[in-house]
């Protein structure tokens, strides 16, 4: 009896080791119109295998590898799959000795010739927040998929390509068990059926946890794998850039990102480019998190927009609230997507600026989705902030923000200059007046006006460049409410019997400029109080 006891035992024992268990569940990555990688994570076995198939049934089965990621008996598996077919949705579930996950779905990427519309989510800083320490379920489950099944018809991956992440996945990328209950669980039924592309952020210390996890797109700096990269999505380039300490100065980065851009411009395949990196260039809500290097890789943005016609976005975190701005000479948009789980950088809590390429800011967590139409002879893209608001002022789901651009422009007719014309002028008491917005494009609106002042008819080096926006919401209010954009009041003209020429055009709402005006000019007289 002691004896069979003993073998019962000793059985038990050896299945309760034998037994694995899923930790992660399946997520998806580095997804390929006939290719796909999946990984996942066990308390422990080496066994790596993807059962799949174009239907739950699941007939084909393929292998992969495990490797260690914390010095223990867990282990990370990564299958990839090949031989798929382009567009086509996929049933999947991932297998590890008797552990088996549920069934899946994904759906590969269209090729770029295939002219197929598609969508993605941009966030960011979902970094852990003892305060609030849901709140990145609430945006994955409440905010991300609600609104999915809310708008679309269909699975998830349907009607979702990609989740971008510009960085701060984890509070401290240092701290093992951060990622799989911070970052992957409160995710888990997102990234199991849409390819998830982070770039690093600050808060993942450079982490070799970062770099197990995920396997980006190996076509950058082959010193540098995985800090930065691209990934084409029919008509898209989608940019994944590290403006980290230690590698935001490194050269290498900024001459790949060169020759990236411009094969980039001669590729008739790419209409636009959607570059992300984590740190802003200028941040409204809070000036101590902006980084020179943001600012190199906006001008090569903007030069790769103005040179090939194609327009582009930066997406990028580290200040936790929402902006969208716009360069002023380029459809170039600039998008922080943040936050989405990190406490919030509440308006007045730190150093902020109201700076002229900013349409909106908010103090808020939220997502944004981009939706593509490559449509044949006018591709375009629409950008949409869906907004959960924050604690003083809750929102579910609520659509705030929206821009829609398109590759090729439709200009506003040019404005005619009203007053001044050859009048004297009070140089301090100088108001420019022009004539009403008028556009031949259906529903377009006055969206912006730059004005110039110049001593001379070249305007090579103006005194005056005013640049205003039809709405400024900057620390709760709209600055910019009952400007129609028409005049513009001057007050630093210094000199006294001196003749100015002066200018002005007029931007829609979707990004196109109007011709300049004709130029007018103005005499000032002695200055009057």
């Amino acid at each position: 009896m002691r004896k069979f006891l003993s073998i019962t035992l000793i059985l038990s024992a050896c299945l309760l080791v034998s037994a694995q268990k899923i930790e992660i569940k399946p997520y998806l990555q580095d997804a390929n119109p006939t290719s796909i990688t999946i990984m996942w994570q066990t308390d422990r076995g080496d066994e790596s295998i993807v059962e799949w198939g174009t239907t739950p049934k699941l007939k084909n089965k393929t292998k992969g590898e495990s490797f260690d990621i914390n010095f223990t008996d867990a282990r990370v598996h990564s299958v990839t799959l090949t031989g798929l077919k382009k567009f086509t949705e996929y049933y999947y579930r991932v297998k590890t000795g008797k552990a088996k996950s549920d069934i899946y779905q994904f759906k590969t990427p269209p090729f770029a010739e295939d002219k197929e519309s598609f969508s993605l989510v941009a966030m960011s800083d979902m970094q852990y927040d003892h305060n609030n320490p849901d709140k990145f379920g609430e945006i994955v489950n409440d905010g991300i998929l609600a609104y999915l099944n809310e708008e679309f018809d269909g699975s998830v991956p349907e009607n979702l390509a990609m989740v971008l992440i510009p960085g701060d996945l984890v509070e401290n990328g240092t701290k093992y068990d951060q990622w799989q209950n911070h970052f992957f669980n409160p995710a888990e039924k997102l990234f199991s059926e849409v390819p998830v592309y982070p770039a690093v952020g600050n808060h993942e210390g450079n982490s070799i946890f970062y770099f197990k996890y995920f396997s980006l797109p190996k076509n950058g700096s082959p010193e540098y794998a995985e800090h930065w990269w691209y990934k084409d999505y029919g008509n898209t380039r989608i940019l994944g850039l590290d403006s980290n300490k230690g590698y935001r100065d490194i050269r290498q980065q900024l001459e790949w990102l060169d020759k990236v851009l411009k094969e980039t411009a001669s590729n008739e395949d790419i209409d636009f480019v959607f570059a992300q990196m984590h740190h802003p260039h200028k941040s409204e809500l809070w000036i101590p998190g902006e980084e020179d290097f943001s600012g190199k890789v906006v001008e090569r943005l903007e030069k790769f927009t103005e040179d090939s016609g194609k327009p582009s976005i930066h997406f990028f975190g580290h200040t936790h609230g929402y902006s969208r701005g716009q360069s002023k000479d380029h459809k170039h948009l600039w998008i922080n997507v943040a936050s989405a789980g990190g406490a919030i950088d509440n308006w007045g809590e730190f150093e902020g600026r109201d700076y002229d390429e900013f349409t909106v800011t908010q103090d808020e967590y939220g997502f944004v989705m981009v939706e593509v139409d490559p449509n044949n002879g006018d591709p375009k893209f629409t950008v949409k902030r869906i907004s959960q608001g924050n604690r003083v002022n809750p929102r579910d789901n609520e659509l705030t923000d929206s821009i829609t651009v398109w590759k090729y422009s439709k200009e506003p007719l040019a404005p005619n200059p009203l007053a001044p014309l050859k009048d004297k002028v009070n140089p301090g008491k100088v108001v420019l007046k022009a004539s009403a917005f008028k556009s031949d494009r259906r529903d377009a609106f006055h969206a912006a006006s730059n004005w110039q002042i110049s001593t001379s008819p070249d305007f090579n080096k103006p005194i005056v460049d005013n640049w205003k926006q039809f709405e400024n919401w900057y620390y709760k209010e709209n600055r910019q409410a009952d400007d129609d954009l028409t005049d513009e009041k001057i007050y630093r003209l210094l000199r006294d019997n001196t003749q100015y020429y002066w200018r002005v055009r007029y931007r829609d709402q979707n990004l196109n400029w109007s011709p300049w005006s004709e130029t007018a000019t103005f005499t000032t007289t002695e200055r009057v109080d």
